[in-house]
């Protein structure tokens, strides 16, 4: 097991984190965004050519931190290769040293760098969590046919050194469990998703609802999840993220702590430092996922002497 799946089997407060690969060629640039972070965390996402614009492979670059003694989650999108690239990339990566992945449909490529880029959308994020569950407990390489939301049909091609995959997927804290939300989240879990990552709340009213809601429904007995959230640099940067990145809740009192703070950096620490202490006194949240797009050289400043309850 991952570090990250022991944490989580265990019960504990688990913490990661997201750092978007450079646009580089080389492993160097990439270590110096993520050596900050080492011992601070369970395991830390490479993000998959987010916001459909180019960087680094998420697979290289998880494999990179992995040989430099930080636990990666390595991100894979449906927008950008077949089912067979898909597969290889499973393969390589477990064969790197690579775990822990979150799977995710990919933002349109109209909307990055590459415009004009074609799309693949081969499988579906819920075809892609069962596809990496099945190489892990079955050892066999599923060969879809039809449809690929039918199902996996049975498999043919045994697999030569099993990965041990933990598989993720990502939500969005609702307040209302719409049959949307309910059959989504119980397809994502019943295809093999054993944690959650959601995007960023800062809203903990909104949490706490939407972990009743979890429990209400069973999730939290069948899936961890971690609450995304992190050190803001200033009002500036809360009010962007909320405008341009989608599903982001940051409430007004929030911007108007840091508009008004002498320092907004230090502010944006501490907001995040009193929102991990909160929410890991929720029940049915198991951890928090620290993203900092604008302000990453924090994230290890926020954790650094936190007492977090259920975290040894």
């Amino acid at each position: 097991m991952s570090q990250l799946a022991r944490r989580l089997a265990a019960g504990e407060f688990a913490l990661t984190a997201e750092i978007t690969p450079p646009v580089s060629g080389t492993a160097q640039v990439l270590l110096e965004k993520a050596m900050p972070l080492k011992g601070h965390l369970d395991a830390v996402n490479m993000t998959d050519g987010a916001s459909a614009r180019v960087h680094m492979s998420s697979v290289a670059s998880a494999a990179i931190l992995a040989a430099n003694g930080i636990e990666p989650i390595a991100q894979f999108t449906c927008r950008d290769r077949n089912r067979i690239a898909l597969m290889s990339d499973l393969l390589g990566a477990s064969a790197l040293g690579v775990q822990n992945l979150l799977m995710l449909t990919g933002d349109d490529p109209t909307m990055g760098d590459q415009p004009d880029a074609k799309p693949v959308f081969d499988l579906s994020s819920i075809d892609l969590i069962a596809l990496a569950a099945a190489m892990s407990t079955d050892g066999l390489l599923p060969s879809f046919g039809g449809k690929p939301r039918e199902g996996l049909p049975p498999a043919t091609r045994p697999i030569d050194g099993p990965p041990n995959f933990f598989v993720g997927a990502a939500d969005m804290p609702t307040e209302e469990a719409t049959d949307r939300w309910r059959d989504g989240l119980r397809a994502k879990i019943d295809a093999g998703a054993r944690f959650l990552q959601t995007q960023v709340c800062y809203d903990l009213d909104v949490v706490r609802r939407y972990a009743a809601l979890l429990r209400a429904e069973g999730f939290a007995d069948s899936v961890s999840v971690l609450i995304s959230n992190g050190p803001l640099a200033s009002a500036r940067s809360a009010i962007w993220m909320r405008e341009n990145l989608w599903g982001v809740l940051i409430p007004d009192d929030i911007v108007a702590r840091l508009e008004q703070a002498d320092d907004p950096k230090a502010e944006g620490i501490e907001i995040c430092r009193e929102q991990i202490l909160a929410v890991a006194e929720i029940p049915g949240i198991a951890g928090a996922h620290m993203i900092a797009p604008t302000n990453p050289t924090s994230v290890p400043e926020a954790l650094v002497g936190l007492a977090i309850p259920g975290r040894t």
